[in-house]
Order: C-alpha cells, then structure tokens, then sequence
C-alpha cells in the first residue's frame, strides 16, 4: 500500500481518538475548565490518555504484530501485549506525576486507578493497532496476489513454450527410436520418463507449492533424457544431499536454470560439463548449477527460454526476502546458486 495512504490512516486514527477524548471532556467540565487550573488539567490528560496509548500503539504496530501476531504467535503476542501495556501504563504514572511534581503527597491509591486505567488504554490501543496492521497485511496480500496471478499466467505460458521445446521433444523421440532398435526395454523406460515429463508439466504444475520430491523427480527425468543424447557418463554430475521430508516448494523453480545449462553447454565431451548439486536441511533448499562453455562461440538466448529476469521476477513474488540468488560467470563457467529459506 501507498505510504501516504498508512500515513493517512495513522493521523486519521489520532485524530478520532484525540476528538473523542475532547468530547468527553466537554461533557465533563461542561464547557467550563478554570483558566488556572487549565496546565493542571493537560498534564494529567496527557500522562493519562496521550502516553500510554502511543506508546502501545506503536510498540504493537512496530514489534508485536510483525514479529508475534503475523505468525501466530497468538500466546506469546498475549504475554508481550500485556506487558507491554503495563509498561506504557508506568511510563504514564512516570510522565504524570513528574510533571505534576509533589509526589510525596499521593498515597498508594492515587497509583493504582490510574494504572488500570492507563493499563486498559494502552491494551485497547494495541488492540485498535492490531486491526490497522491487520488490515494494512491483508491489503497488501490482495495485492500482491493480484500480482502473482497475473505473473503466474505469464510464466504458465512461458514454461510450456520453454519446456515443450520441439527440438527437445524431436530429438528426445528420435533417440528413443534409435535406441529401440538396440534396448527396446531401455527405450521404453526412456518413453515413461518423456510421458512422466509432459504430465508433470501440463497437470501438476497448477498449483502454488508441490512436494519437492516430484519436483526432484522430475529433475532427475529431465536429465536422464538429456544424457541419452551424448555416449559420454560423465557429461553430467547430479547429486542431491539431505533428507527430502516433507517439504514443499514451487513448480518449476530449479528447472529453467538446468534447462539453460543443457541449451548453452556446447561440448557434449566434457567430463563434469554440467554440475548440478542440491542441497537440503531444515532451514534451506539450494542448487548449485554450473556449466562449462565455449566463450568464443555466441550463442543466441534460444526464443523459447526463459530469461533470467522473468524468472526473478517470479522469484521475487513467490518467495519474498526468503530466497537469494547469485549468478556468475568466468571465461568458461556459468554458476547458479539458488537458496530458498524454508
């Protein structure tokens, strides 16, 4: 959301408060406040009604929502919200009677009806809090939803025209039907992996987050139907470290990296052209991708790829500050580290 638009709802909030607390004075004094005893009076409504309320206010929209709430954290927001309360209430009594002076002329009991007074404002201004940040995540979410959507449709498309490559698909099928003619059970093992791969794309895909299992599985597939394309076991080094438990992740994260790596690796006689290393614990998920390729020879972005910066982008919305990617290259070595917070 706008700041403005938080700006305005913040000054639009004291304001209200501020009015409402001038009405019931009004009614109070009836229109009538002794002019001596005007200075009296404001120090008492601002240690009373002014203090604790900002400061609960703010602590509650600063720290307790973001840090408590917005994960909730709903015993623990209790705890800190009442304490914080409490601490605005004395922060109070502290700014009322150092202001008032005299202290040594009120007894207990002038300190405790205005604590649980000023104890109630503060946690009902938490409370009030709490719905502005409430509604402000909420808003905020519709948004970025919004977004999401509209970008998924974009990578929906652009995924199926990067992974139903024809070339990838013709040459796939024209090595299979070779291979026929030599391992007809090894071609056909090949065959459930192209079908395994064109059903995990235009069917389950769909969805926000699958198991990262199937999206390892996958991988797995995808690579194994690259390699029958070179005589050389050495071309490409897979491994994934880890226990895979569960965890979730996006469709298609890892695989226009890999992808990309298979397009511009231009020697298929290479030991360990490709290197592909994914790495599990239960804080991340990262793959390491690195290739090795011909500096001297330009290769043109192939037209069905995907580009580097529609795929942050779709990084950017899906995993907002829980992900980091670094992208290097040397004279022959194109590196991707991808690491997603879980």
């Amino acid at each position: 959301m706008n700041k403005s638009i938080v700006v305005v709802l913040h000054i639009g909030f004291w304001i209200c408060y501020i009015f409402l607390w001038l009405l019931i004075l009004g009614i109070y004094f009836q229109g009538d406040v002794p002019e001596e005893r005007f200075d009296y009076y404001f120090k008492i409504i601002f240690g009373l009604v002014i203090v604790p309320p900002v400061i609960g206010f703010y602590a509650c929209y600063f720290w307790l929502f973001p840090k408590f709430l917005r994960f909730k954290k709903i015993l623990s927001a209790l705890l800190f919200g009442s304490l914080i309360a409490v601490g605005a209430a004395l922060s109070g009594i502290y700014v009322l009677y150092s202001t008032l002076g005299e202290t040594e002329e009120y007894t207990w009991d002038c300190f405790v009806l205005p604590m649980v007074f000023m104890t109630l404002i503060a946690f009902l201004s938490e409370v009030i809090a709490l719905l502005i940040s409430g509604f402000l995540t909420w808003f905020k979410e519709i948004k970025l939803k919004e977004a999401l959507q509209k970008k998924n449709h974009e990578m929906e498309m652009a995924l199926v025209k990067a992974q139903l490559d024809p070339h990838f698909l013709f040459n796939t099928i024209n090595n299979i039907d070779v291979l026929i003619l030599k391992d007809a059970n090894e071609a056909s093992d090949y065959l459930n992996k192209l079908s395994d791969i064109m059903r995990f794309m235009l069917f389950e895909t769909k969805t926000a987050e699958i198991p990262l299992a199937k999206e390892l599985e996958y991988i797995e597939k995808y690579i194994a139907l690259q390699k029958i394309r070179t005589a050389n076991e050495s071309y490409v080094k897979y491994a994934v470290k880890g226990i895979v438990n569960g965890q979730t992740i996006a469709p298609m994260v890892f695989i226009p990296f890999i992808e990309n790596a298979f397009k511009h690796t231009n020697n298929k006689k290479l030991e360990n052209a490709i290197t592909i290393d994914i790495q599990i614990d239960k804080e991340h998920i990262q793959m390491i991708c690195e290739n090795k390729f011909d500096p001297y020879r330009k290769n043109k972005e192939d037209s069905n790829g995907l580009g580097n910066e529609l795929i942050q982008k779709r990084l950017q919305l899906i995993y907002p500050e829980r992900h980091q990617l670094k992208i290097a290259h040397t004279n022959n070595l194109y590196s991707v580290a991808l690491s997603i917070n879980n």
